[in-house]
């Protein structure tokens, strides 16, 4: 066999197994099997790059990344439903369909909470994908959507344009794990399923749109030339014949058999694997549909059903307090178990003091609990008229329930957090900032390592990481006895950092990589910042009081002092590595713009700051010299707006050496 006709073969062997596993659930190709097919594929492409298609399945890790979205005029409008949310609603609509028809029947489907988007297809090949945008106008995602492996790139019929309307969405299995991930990386969680799937799919990365995960379910056709059907129950039969997953249906005749329908699509709305926002109703005859016609903003003949949420009463039984990987203190009451929304409550969301004290929580309170986002139980209200004798207001503790160290407010004033540099809550947050590349750069600890020695008990401070031998890291999964040695290896490398890294890696409250270059550069060593008073450290330039604040708490706390012990047991450099080189740039603000060949941005920043001077990102009237390369733009024009002296790369060379 030819290469050529061994591609195809191992397309259409893939292609077939990705539909059976995406869209049929009935996978029949081993992963062992499918895994070492597409590595065949992969080898044969990498020999022949003029024979990749678009419907290969190496197209679906997504390609480079986009600088921007072009916009999409779409052939047929992507119209919006008008909402109704009783079934008072729904039997005028009805009664309006058989006024004007004498007769109709209706499609009831579910109303994914998603993202609409249009598939485009040419000769049954996909060629384009837009977001809904504002209907007539949206966004090219064309690269982002062939990474969402249950949409088809080919087609059976090869009609010459057919173009279908679906709804992303994210799997609510995949959400999960992913808030999850999130947190452990101190990152903001997705408030909703529909939320992380927009973002998702936004995404100018296709790789980052790749590894969320999405899934899609088709629920109309918008176009298809050379094709005609009667009814929307028959282009859904077709799209699916045609290797889509399509939206389930039902065809009834009248509002109390479709106000039935949507009572027991609310009901099972749990067992599906995507949010469901609503039911929608609209007509099955296609005819019909022309019949009634649309307003300027939604068709006549369709409306979505919207579900109330669901609303119960529970008792408060006690309020605990959680510390997140993070450090925040969140808030949660125990309440008396009761069914919400499809699921058994026992637990709901306080958020934070504030809310708690707006809300007057109390242990003891009768409170009124719905599922937020359909997703999180949350406190709606407390009936005060039930609550018993005796209770008191509710405050978060003042240190934290895990380790005991103080909290602080955070700036906005919503959450407390820990402040524990040994806190075992935020054991896995602080090992992983630890090794970080740009704190102490230790090759090869990510997070999945870190877990697994917190789970072996390794590890209870990143002091502890010194301490890890051949062996122990020999026992974890997927670590030989050659990935065992490069890491330990890689620890022993950075010990040897530096105290500017150091600092950064310490996790202290906002003291950042430029934050611990000036700390280092003025102390010099790790004692001698600790000896520093608040006022010596307020009187440093991009060391404000709060700053200041923080930095002598976490000095004088028993956990910090008890981890600096540690290092230096461990022998970790408390020096900084670059000794200043003197201070003749005292008191002075460098902007760099344009492009130097002498050195990068962060060189001439560095060199800079050793001398004590300052480097920024702007220009202003505080600006004392603009350091212009070549291709000098907008800050060399300000410069020359303000008189600022600008310093050629020569001139900014005899500088650092006198």
């Amino acid at each position: 066999m030819d290469y050529k006709s061994e591609m195809q073969q191992l397309r259409e062997e893939l292609n077939r197994a990705n539909y059976r596993y995406y869209v049929l659930d009935d996978p029949d190709m081993e992963d062992h099997v499918y895994d070492r097919l597409l590595r065949r594929l992969e080898e044969l492409e990498a020999a022949h790059p003029e024979e990749i298609t678009a419907d290969s399945p190496t197209q679906r890790v997504g390609g480079a990344a986009l600088e921007s979205f072009q916009q999409v005029e779409h052939p047929v409008p992507l119209e919006s439903l008008q909402d109704v949310f009783s079934q008072e609603e729904v039997e005028e609509f009805t009664g309006r369909m058989e006024e004007a028809l004498s007769s109709a029947a209706y499609s009831v489907e579910p109303k994914v909470d998603g993202l609409s988007v249009a598939l485009e297809y040419r000769d049954g090949v996909f060629v384009r994908g837009a977001t809904r945008g504002d209907g007539r106008v949206g966004e090219d995602v064309t690269e982002n959507l062939r990474t969402i492996k249950s949409i088809p790139m080919t087609l059976p019929d090869k009609l010459s344009r057919l173009i279908v309307r679906g709804e992303v969405f994210m799997p609510k299995n995949v959400f999960h794990k992913l808030n999850r991930q999130r947190e452990e990386a101190g990152q903001p969680l997705f408030a909703n399923p529909r939320n992380a799937a927009a973002g998702s799919l936004r995404q100018l990365d296709p790789k980052i749109c790749a590894r969320r995960l999405l899934d899609i379910r088709v629920f109309n056709l918008q176009l298809a030339e050379g094709r005609s059907f009667a009814t929307h129950g028959e282009t859904l039969d077709y799209i699916a014949s045609q290797g889509f997953q399509t939206i389930p249906h039902k065809v009834l005749g009248s509002a109390a058999e479709i106000g039935a329908e949507i009572a027991r699509l609310g009901e099972s709305r749990e067992e599906l694997p995507f949010d469901m926002d609503g039911a929608v109703v609209k007509l099955d005859s296609l005819s019909d549909r022309g019949t009634v016609g649309s307003t300027a903003k939604c068709p006549r003949w369709a409306i979505a059903y919207k579900y109330p949420p669901e609303q119960k009463p529970s008792r408060v039984l006690d309020i605990v307090v959680q510390v997140g990987r993070t450090g925040v203190l969140t808030p949660k009451a125990v309440v008396e178990p009761v069914r919400l929304a499809g699921t058994t409550v026992t637990n709901a969301t306080l958020h934070n003091q504030d809310f708690i004290l707006g809300k007057d929580i109390r242990i003891g309170d009768t409170v009124v609990l719905q599922k937020a986002g359909e997703i999180i139980p949350e406190v709606v209200a407390v009936l005060p008229e039930l609550r018993p004798e005796g209770t008191v207001p509710y405050h978060l503790p003042d240190v934290c329930p895990v380790c005991g160290a103080p909290v602080v407010r955070d700036e906005d004033g919503a959450a407390l957090r820990c402040t524990g540099a040994e806190c075992p809550a935020q054991l896995h947050r602080n090992l992983t900032h630890f090794a970080s590349r740009d704190a102490m750069d230790i090759d090869g600890m990510g997070p999945a390592v870190m877990s697994q020695l917190i789970e072996k008990e390794l590890v209870k401070t990143p002091a502890d990481l010194y301490f890890l031998t051949r062996e122990q890291l020999e026992g974890l999964e997927r670590m030989g006895k050659k990935s065992a040695q490069n890491a330990v290896e890689a620890i022993a490398a950075s010990r040897e950092r530096g105290l500017e890294r150091l600092l950064y890696a310490l996790g202290i409250r906002q003291v950042g990589q430029k934050a611990g270059k000036v700390l280092a550069s003025r102390f010099g060593s790790f004692d001698a910042l600790a000896a520093a008073s608040e006022e010596e450290l307020t009187a440093i330039d991009d060391v404000g009081a709060v700053t200041a604040a923080y930095i002598r708490a976490w000095l004088e706390d028993p956990q910090s002092r008890h981890l600096i012990a540690r290092l230096k047991e461990a022998g970790v450099s408390m020096e900084a590595s670059r000794q200043p080189a003197g201070n003749q740039f005292a008191g002075m603000t460098f902007v760099l713009t344009g492009a130097l060949e002498r050195f990068t941005r962060d060189e001439a920043a560095a060199l800079i700051e050793a001398r004590g001077g300052k480097a920024s990102g702007s220009v202003s009237k505080k600006t004392t010299y603009v350091v212009a390369g070549e291709n000098a733009g907008s800050k060399l024009r300000k410069a020359g707006e303000l008189n600022i002296p600008v310093l050629t790369e020569d001139q900014f060379a005899e500088m650092l050496e006198g």
